[in-house]
């Protein structure tokens, strides 16, 4: 299993717009995708921003390919969650599951 993680910063203006999108447009594209196996969005506030991490469980990093294109570090940030952030990262970064207690 793999764990994508990305990150993205938004201003407490627009942190509710990027969390709305991500729960109604991300996360229902992420599970019409076989071999997704869920998805997480964590949030803190620092220094009056929000920062968001997107964590998604995939089977492989040819199941992230149908998700990112030929690149599986590519971040995929579609114009509406751009809208909603100061700033996020180009890249993800996808780390092999080597333990769990779930």
């Amino acid at each position: 299993m793999i764990a994508r993680t990305w990150h993205g910063t938004a201003t407490l203006a627009k942190a509710d717009s990027y969390r709305s999108h991500f729960i109604t447009k991300v996360a229902p594209h992420l599970k019409d995708i076989a071999g997704h196996q869920g998805a997480y969005l964590l949030q803190r506030q620092v220094d009056g921003r929000v920062e968001f991490l997107a964590v998604t469980l995939w089977d492989s990093i040819e199941t992230i390919k149908q998700f990112s294109g030929l690149d599986p570090e590519r971040a995929t940030v579609e114009p509406e969650g751009r809208a909603a952030l100061l700033s996020f990262d180009e890249f993800a970064k996808n780390y092999e599951l080597s333990y769990s207690n779930v």
